[in-house]
């Protein structure tokens, strides 16, 4: 086992220089906060908890530990016993559930309903409105649509239902588009199992249509997922399916490629990242269908070109992934709030492999900014892997500035 990197950079972000001064001051916070004189932590225990067996806090300790820190102990380094659940935690999980299971139900509604004529104009309706949810994503981030998106999916899933003969497959297609909204929103949430929830909707819907672009994109959908979950072969297995017909128009193929890149990029394999984004880029100018969805390569100024730099960063290529980031935020418009942060941070991260720390720094407090107003957490992810690359420099004054640049998000975490 390691010593307790996380306890020391805590320790050292609030100004503790030594462990004997944190055990004191611990000390004093606790007793203050408890009401209770008797409260101690010795010298002894702390260097214990940032040595190589970390043991677990007694519960008022962990209390405590938060109150100063703004983290539990499973986030301090310490590794969670059987049976630990943080005081908050039902309440937290019981939230998020109802929240989940709100938006879920509209997916879920049980039996059938009446046949009848469903009005195209309606359909043309809901398909009208998805470039506002798009722009609005952009905007906003994910928490403020999820909710509304939910209750219109409802209502196309009604639709769907009433409708009858080849009339059900327009609302199909409609209802595959704003699934695929609702799980996209759910990932950049940072709840990866909703997520998966609506991508396997997406996928089942667009089957139901019978629609080759639309199972495609499903597929591309998933493979999101899995790129978020690090598994590199299930994001190539997905984008190759997709890939597999003839039939999809290039936007699709376009979108599978540059997915599969990022699977390439969990894999290691910097020649097939160039090769499938290289090729992508040959196909790029044949994008002109006019469907609804999936049309970020088209609005995205650059977007080849961002997800060679986050493949790069991934392999570890900090100087070139960084000259690439320079090169692409310079296109981004400051109306793409949401996507701008995520960029700037993956470009701080390429800066401290670039071993630029201070440029890194400079570049993370505008994206501290843009994390709280948008709750995005991905930027939130991106900005965990900005502290993983700046640890060398964690008891530099460098360090100690990228701890207050992103005090104002690690406080709201």
């Amino acid at each position: 086992m390691s010593r307790n990197d996380a306890l020391r950079a805590a320790r050292l972000r609030v100004g503790w220089r030594s462990m004997e001064a944190a055990a004191a001051a611990l000390t004093r916070h606790g007793q203050q906060l408890l009401d209770d004189t008797h409260f101690n932590v010795s010298p002894r225990s702390w260097r214990r908890w940032e040595g190589q067996e970390q043991g677990w806090p007694l519960e008022e300790t962990a209390l405590v530990l938060h109150h100063v820190f703004g983290k539990w102990p499973e986030d301090l380094g310490f590794t969670t016993p059987p049976g630990w659940f943080r005081p908050e935690h039902h309440e937290e999980a019981t939230m998020r559930n109802a929240g989940f299971l709100t938006v879920t139900a509209a997916a879920l509604v049980p039996g059938p309903t009446a046949p009848q004529h469903v009005d195209p104009g309606l359909v043309d309706y809901f398909q009208s409105q998805l470039e506002g949810h798009y722009r609005a994503d952009m905007l906003l981030g994910p928490h403020d649509l999820i909710g509304t998106l939910g209750p219109q999916y409802q209502l196309i899933d009604k639709l769907t239902r009433s409708a009858t003969g080849d009339t059900r497959r327009r609302p199909l297609r409609v209802g595959a588009a704003y699934a695929a909204l609702v799980g996209w929103l759910y990932q950049d949430a940072g709840d990866l199992s909703a997520a998966a929830f609506w991508r396997g909707v997406t996928q089942e819907v667009a089957l139901r249509a019978r629609d080759p672009h639309l199972v495609g994109y499903a597929m591309v959908n998933s493979a999101q997922v899995r790129t978020d979950l690090g598994d590199g072969a299930g994001v190539v297995d997905l984008c190759e399916a997709a890939l597999d017909d003839d039939q999809v128009v290039p936007k699709i193929r376009v979108m599978a490629m540059q997915q599969q890149a990022h699977g390439a990029s969990l894999m290691h394999d910097r020649d097939a990242v160039d090769r499938l984004i290289d090729g992508a880029g040959r196909i790029l100018p044949r994008v002109d269908d006019d469907l609804p969805w999936g049309n970020a390569c088209r609005r995205t100024p650059g977007y080849l070109e961002v997800q060679r730099a986050t493949c790069y960063g991934r392999l570890g290529l900090g100087a070139e992934a960084s000259d690439l980031w320079s090169q692409v935020l310079d296109a981004v418009p400051a109306t793409a709030r949401r996507d701008r942060g995520v960029y700037m941070a993956r470009h701080a991260t390429a800066a401290a492999t670039a071993r630029e720390p201070e440029q890194a720094v400079e570049i993370a407090r505008d994206v501290a900014v843009i994390a709280v107003e948008t709750g995005s957490a991905r930027m939130r992810r991106e900005l965990a892997t900005l502290e993983r690359a700046m640890r060398p420099w964690q008891d530099a004054p460098v360090g100690r500035d990228l701890a207050e640049a992103l005090a104002p998000v690690t406080e709201g975490s």
